[in-house]
């Protein structure tokens, strides 16, 4: 009789999970893909200029200071806070922790704005100084000043924003948290498309005028702006919208949320300098750093729109159950999230490796389409294609973690992984300069993630407890549905190595093969899962 009370909530509460976690991972794609294109766009109509390494570098740095900030570390730390202060005291109570939370990171993110604007000289000299000749360098200097300077208070605006995509993440709203990013992405093309239209494209700072980069900075505020009031407008739909307030200063479980979330730091940062290490030391290798970005680019897209939807969707549930002390529910969301992301993770693990080298050249483009360096990518991007999975199952380790109100031990993780990174970077000096060190460097990356998600699962053991750890048999069916995959993704590289057809045509049969197996893995996998439960 027990048995029968604990299945249906079971079976209830992992649709609920794979749900919301479809709906995360379609809107994150739609973010990635006009990401994507958002690139490309600048690309093209600011041309290879040291004005559009300037721009494409300077539009970035209030995300990336925020990231120092807090960052995706946020909802990580926000959201079980809430879900707490809901289940305590209602909606009300949830306003006035969020309201007081938002007070106190728009003070700390006003003080870095001002920071930001004070040493904006020096940000624009690392925008401008590999530029060769010192009358373009000076003028690309202050330019690059103004344009820093245009796009300061976007740290404000990226608080304000991260901290609407957690109110809605804890009430259960998945959808406009993950799209509307895409918002963001598609004004700023406009903006570049009509700067190219007016002002003429593929210019340098010879001939870039102030009204460029004064267009170019508004726009792409305006641009994070409405992005920012998208998610306010979802935080309001849930009931959570309230003006920020200063109660932290007065409020304990507010303080305990900011505590957490400054000690949470470093989890964020962390990985935010081994990217940047990485980066530097490929940059011994010509070409190495497009090899090695382009990897990441992968590594992310593949994460997020397979098992970090996961850990996204299953949080606000975990949150709930460590709330209630409840081990059983907690056991059981834990076990139904980490079976969710590796069964959304495995397909891709599959496809990527299988047809590395045909994905490999269809993403070399341009200065990067080099045989000496589709090789290497090819090899970076199946190693990438297991790190992938094992980063997922790192995330929603952590995620169950801060669920809990434990930061100790994902910020040891992450140190740990910034370790790993570098002592093996390190090592890939040792290496030619070539190919090989480009793929050293990116199993540093795979290397760190083991380190990692090695750590929260020991913890994560001692907490589950007597609960059953992991559910084997939904593992089973997913790596017979994986397995089931391999033919045809081989004869997706079958056809690529025989066919010759153009790039676009490489393309089209990467998407239709690709298509072709997740439907034998979804269609095994349903049949493995219906076998499995009829025996058991």
């Amino acid at each position: 009789m027990a048995v029968a009370t604990v299945t249906a909530p079971e079976n209830q509460t992992l649709a609920t999970t794979a749900r919301n976690s479809a709906t995360v991972a379609v809107w994150t794609l739609v973010s990635r893909v006009t990401g994507l294109l958002r690139v490309v766009v600048i690309g093209a109509v600011l041309g290879p200029t040291y004005f559009a390494n300037a721009f494409q570098t300077g539009y970035v740095v209030p995300n990336l200071v925020f990231t120092l900030i807090a960052g995706p570390v946020l909802a990580m730390v926000l959201v079980p806070g809430l879900v707490r202060a809901v289940g305590m005291g209602g909606m009300r109570r949830g306003r006035e922790v969020l309201a007081g939370v938002s007070g106190w990171l728009l003070a700390v993110s006003a003080a870095v704005v001002a920071l930001l604007m004070i040493l904006s000289p020096v940000v624009a000299w690392t925008l401008s100084f590999g530029i060769p000749d010192p009358v373009v360098r000076a003028r690309g200097w202050w330019l690059s000043m103004l344009l820093v300077l245009l796009v300061a208070p976007q740290v404000l605006l990226y608080a304000l924003l991260h901290v609407g995509m957690a109110a809605q993440q804890a009430r259960g709203r998945f959808a406009l948290a993950a799209g509307a990013p895409a918002v963001e992405n598609v004004i700023l093309v406009l903006t570049v498309v009509v700067v190219g239209g007016y002002y003429g494209a593929g210019v340098d700072f010879e001939h870039v005028s102030v009204g460029v980069v004064v267009v170019l900075g508004v726009g792409s505020t305006v641009a994070v702006a409405l992005h920012a009031g998208l998610q306010l407008f979802g935080t309001a739909r849930v009931g959570l919208l309230s003006w920020p307030s200063m109660r932290w200063r007065h409020d304990g479980e507010i303080r305990a949320v900011t505590r957490r979330l400054v000690r949470s730091v470093g989890v964020a940062a962390w990985p935010a300098a081994a990217m940047y290490v990485l980066f530097t030391l490929a940059g011994s290798v010509p070409g190495g750093v497009f090899v090695v970005q382009l990897s990441y680019s992968v590594f992310y897209s593949l994460s997020y729109i397979s098992a970090r939807a996961v850990s996204m969707a299953v949080l606000p549930g975990l949150a709930r159950a460590a709330h209630g002390e409840d081990g059983v529910t907690f056991g059981s969301r834990w076990r139904q999230g980490l079976s969710c992301a590796i069964v959304a993770s495995l397909p891709l693990l599959v496809l990527l490796v299988v047809n590395c080298l045909p994905v490999a050249d269809v993403l070399a483009n341009g200065e990067l389409r080099r045989v000496a360096l589709i090789g290497p990518l090819a090899a970076c991007l199946g190693v990438v294609a297991v790190a992938q999975l094992v980063s997922g199952v790192h995330d929603i380790g952590r995620q169950a973690l801060f669920a809990r109100l434990e930061d100790r031990v994902p910020r040891r993780a992450s140190e740990m992984a910034f370790g790993v990174i570098l002592l093996a970077a390190l090592v890939g000096l040792l290496l030619p300069a070539d190919g090989s060190r480009l793929v050293w460097l990116v199993v540093a990356i795979l290397t760190g993630e083991l380190a990692a998600a090695g750590t929260v699962l020991t913890r994560l053991r001692q907490v589950v407890g007597s609960e059953r750890f992991v559910e084997w048999q939904s593992l089973v069916g997913a790596a017979v549905a994986a397995f089931a995959m391999v033919p045809v993704a081989a004869a997706m590289w079958w056809i690529q190595q025989i066919d010759g057809g153009g790039r676009l045509a490489e393309l089209a049969l990467l998407t239709l093969g690709g298509v072709v197996a997740l439907g034998v893995y979804v269609l095994v996998l349903r049949v493995a899962a219906q076998w499995i439960g009829g025996r058991s």
